[in-house]
């Protein structure tokens, strides 16, 4: 791993460095500016990994996106265009970086095909630069069909999911039989036939469970016929491009989805994603060891939010919470929906930043807390009587928790103008320093802003 002795805050050094460098400076550290980055959320998502990857990949010559599926949604803003993607890695905005779609992801060709033409309206191509995964797997109408069904079935019980299909495709994934990747787009006529059968045992299914109306296959196979013609030039062995890129000191950016408490594995279980959305998703969702990544970065909101159903210790469902929401534009990217919101939960974070091995993080959304005269960091939890300052992932356990707060002083003053970290009010640094404290991770990056500009790059 190059350079990590050197300590934290490498994505602020490596940066300023290349900027500089850029800028026609002297060559300096030439070794160092060859960094891989990976970034993931550390709470629910929707922390701001679109802004940050956009930022980083002016330096990068490839973004990966290893996980997931449409259910995630990164915004990114340039000037006065507002980009909201799904299945595209945020990095598809900048016109020369590569981007790829790793195994790890489940991909929906009608909104794959809708970013695309999305982008090309606003002179974004994605020809030569778009890579898909011949081993992602294909989320189709049967798997958002099952998804509708089963959540109505469970009426107040429901997992709260986006009704995308993810997490049916993911269980076809590990069921094997029904699976389909986008290497079968290839053969249409052996994917239709392949088809066929599916669609008969869903068919059957759906109408024994939920009574439902079948599904035309013909028209089904129509479909990913258009996707065939569509996509199937992007398709390749990603793992070996990722291979090349990284024996040619290639600069490779890898983008997580959702966030680490929504993990399959070590979130807030039921009420997570069929993915591993932590960094540890990252090695078995594109092939890549993390042990080949420089820096991990963890992105957190100044304060939380989260979005469905499932348990959120420091949520304030009331004024304090609508402020916020409001203020900080808390609504879905994917659904629309008002996300839930609350105070800073650093016990949580520490957990996640723990299990992911996180070198740094970026803290944004600092904006929308001016203005609040006091504000709380939940720095542990109460249970059964007893003070912890681990998380406990399990959802019934979580629920019966109460948080432990510290108060600390807020601000006034405006920050979407300051692009300095010394220039920051000093309640926002102490705000950020006793986060720091508590999690045992630096803050690297502050967001002040949805701007490209409005991020401020701290070396610690």
């Amino acid at each position: 791993m190059k350079n990590v002795e050197r300590g934290f805050g490498l994505a602020a050094e490596a940066y300023e460095l290349k900027s500089r460098q850029d800028a026609g400076g002297t060559e300096i550290l030439k070794g160092f500016l060859r960094m891989n980055y990976c970034v993931v959320g550390l709470q629910w998502g929707d922390e701001g990994k679109g802004k940050v990857v956009d930022i980083l990949a002016e330096k990068s010559d490839l973004v990966v996106r290893y996980g997931g599926g449409a259910n995630a949604g990164h915004t990114v803003i340039i000037g006065d265009q507002k980009f909201a993607l799904h299945i595209m890695p945020s990095g598809a905005v900048r016109p020369t970086t590569g981007c790829v779609i790793s195994n790890g992801v489940v991909l929906d060709p009608e909104i794959l095909i809708g970013e695309i033409d999305g982008l090309a309206e606003r002179d974004i191509s994605m020809d030569g630069r778009l890579f898909i995964s011949e081993n992602a797997h294909v989320v189709l109408d049967y798997h958002k069909m099952e998804d509708q069904l089963r959540e109505d079935a469970l009426g107040k019980n429901k997992i709260g999911t986006t009704i995308r299909g993810i997490g049916p495709c993911y269980a076809d994934k590990i069921g094997r039989s029904f699976a389909v990747r986008m290497a079968d787009f290839r053969d249409i006529d052996a994917l239709a036939e392949r088809l066929r059968k599916i669609v008969d045992y869903k068919n059957k299914v759906f109408g024994a469970l939920y009574n439902a109306d079948p599904i035309d296959v013909d028209a089904l196979i129509e479909k990913c016929k258009v996707y065939r013609d569509r996509l199937v030039g992007f398709v390749c062995n990603t793992t070996r491009l990722l291979f090349e890129a990284m024996d040619n000191d290639k600069n490779i950016l890898f983008e997580g989805a959702q966030g680490a408490l929504l993990d399959l594995d070590h979130g807030t279980f039921p009420f997570v994603t069929s993915s591993n959305c932590s960094a540890l998703g990252m090695g078995p969702g594109c092939g890549i060891p993390n042990q080949k990544v420089d820096s991990f970065i963890g992105l957190v909101k100044a304060y939380a939010t989260r979005v469905g159903s499932g348990p959120f210790p420091s949520e304030q469902d009331n004024e304090i919470g609508d402020v916020i929401r409001e203020k900080g534009h808390e609504y879905g990217t994917t659904t629309g929906r008002p996300r839930r919101c609350g105070w800073f939960d650093a016990v949580a974070a520490k957990y996640t930043a723990r299990v992911g091995g996180i070198n740094e993080i970026a803290m944004m959304h600092l904006d929308t807390l001016a203005g609040m005269k006091e504000l709380k960091i939940c720095k542990a939890y109460k249970l059964n009587g007893k003070e912890t300052d681990f998380f406990p992932s399990d959802a019934d356990e979580l629920a019966g928790v109460e948080c432990v707060y510290e108060a600390m002083p807020g601000w006034d003053e405006d920050l979407s103008e300051v692009t300095s970290y010394d220039d920051l009010p000093e309640n926002t640094r102490n705000y950020i320093a006793r986060i720091e404290e508590i999690v045992k991770v630096p803050i690297s990056i502050v967001g002040v802003g949805p701007k490209r500009s409005q991020a401020i790059f701290r070396n610690v």
